[in-house]
């Protein structure tokens, strides 16, 4: 696989300002894409957010994208799926309550790679705030603060901010390989609904996803960090799309059975980072 990217010592060197733009001008190639960007949404069951005309058609509305119609959260309540999604394994929190984890995590592997990456909290003040509550957003949905080895690295810490920096990274060009979107307790169906949620969600991709800084060869995620708990299977919508998104599926839909661990080892094979070692290790891989 041909990779076109600055030593990884100096990546991490120009790092250091998390406003660097040097990000996508020599950017680590993958075998499906070149930037994934995820946005986790609350609390909903699959068949509620099917029911949602725009969260539906998610697939056919920005190119040809794929619904996965049977992706599996790994457990209740939020915050170990978030802990999850970004380390393999649920293993240092059991609740929504504060957590300090040690152990390695994605950013390990993407840092290895040279792979750039950010996570756009809203409502998050920045600094490594490590409160749990503040305004309306909620430490649980943000798991790069909870690994010591985040928390504790001044450099590393930096790439979580607030969601407002996002803009400024597409009219910069300097949005990174890897992004997490985390939007606050109102916007991602928390305390509101579905309806709420994705209205929201159509206003923020339609300003925003069309912006080749944003777009080129990436691939879109949106997923729910859980079911409402009702169900026995913890089933959750999850929809890969992007106007330049390029996957093989002919149908658009996916009836294959995925987890949370599938789509963290999805981007571990993406580019080649190796695995954690955990649940991730021998998840089932996406169909891309």
């Amino acid at each position: 696989m041909p990779v076109h990217a600055k030593p990884v010592k100096k990546v991490l060197e120009e790092a250091d300002n998390p406003n660097s733009s040097t990000s996508t001008k020599n950017i680590v190639k993958g075998k499906y894409f070149d930037r994934v960007v995820i946005i986790v949404m609350e609390n909903q069951n699959y068949d509620v957010a099917y029911k949602n005309k725009f969260i539906k058609n998610l697939n056919k509305e920005y190119g040809n994208g794929i619904l996965l119609t049977n992706y599996l959260a790994t457990t209740h309540p939020s915050q170990p799926n978030y802990i999850a999604l970004i380390s393999g394994s649920t293993r240092g929190t059991n609740e929504d309550d504060e957590s300090n984890i040690d152990r390695k995590n994605l950013v390990d592997l993407l840092e290895k790679r040279g792979v750039s990456w950010k996570t756009y909290q809203e409502d998050y003040p920045g600094n490594c705030n490590k409160k749990m509550d503040i305004n309306k957003y909620a430490r649980k949905h943000n798991p790069f603060i909870s690994f010591k080895n985040i928390q504790t690295n001044k450099r590393r810490c930096s790439k979580i901010v607030n969601s407002s920096q996002l803009d400024k990274d597409i009219s910069n060009n300097a949005v990174p390989q890897f992004v997490f979107y985390t939007p606050n307790i109102d916007n991602d169906a928390h305390d509101t609904d579905m309806a709420f949620g994705s209205r929201w969600l159509k206003r923020f991709l339609a300003s925003r996803i069309k912006e080749r800084a944003f777009n080129e060869n990436t691939m879109f995620v949106l997923t729910f960090d859980e079911d409402d708990g009702a169900s026995d299977d913890n089933r959750v919508l999850t929809v890969l799309f992007g106007p330049d998104f390029h996957h093989k599926i002919i149908s658009g839909t996916d009836k294959t059975k995925y987890t949370h661990y599938s789509l963290l080892r999805t981007i571990e094979d993406n580019w080649d980072l190796g695995d954690l070692g955990q649940h991730d290790k021998n998840a089932k891989l996406i169909s891309l």
